[in-house]
């Protein structure tokens, strides 16, 4: 609901920015810039009329989860993991490393 509410006040800022622009860009005498916002706002306009008359069945339909995609994030889950495990076992293998260079071996005696 509140989603909603957030893309309908963004798109009509949308609107009322490149209604804005187009006049401001006409007043200064800038043809090109105003046909920037008229296409701009003829785009949008056109999307969000594109998106209204799509069924909302085919828009619940993008809502549910593909479970390929839940198996790909599962996959790419069980990688991050696995490289986390990997850096862990090269810090401790840097670790054990530095404590052994800092011991100084044994003096031979002659």
């Amino acid at each position: 609901m509140i989603r909603r509410k957030l893309w309908r006040l963004g798109a009509a800022l949308f609107v009322l920015i490149n209604l804005g622009g187009a006049a401001f860009a006409i007043a200064m005498g800038q043809p090109m810039h105003a046909a920037v916002h008229a296409v701009l706002l003829v785009l949008g306009v056109t999307a969000y009329g594109a998106w209204r008359l799509t069924p909302s069945a085919q828009r619940r339909d993008l809502k549910e989860p593909d479970p390929r995609l839940e198996y790909l994030q599962q996959s790419v889950d069980a990688m991050a993991l696995e490289v986390e495990r990997i850096g862990e076992a090269q810090r401790f293998s840097d670790k054990l490393r530095a404590e052994r260079d800092k011991i100084s071996p044994p003096k031979k005696e002659q």
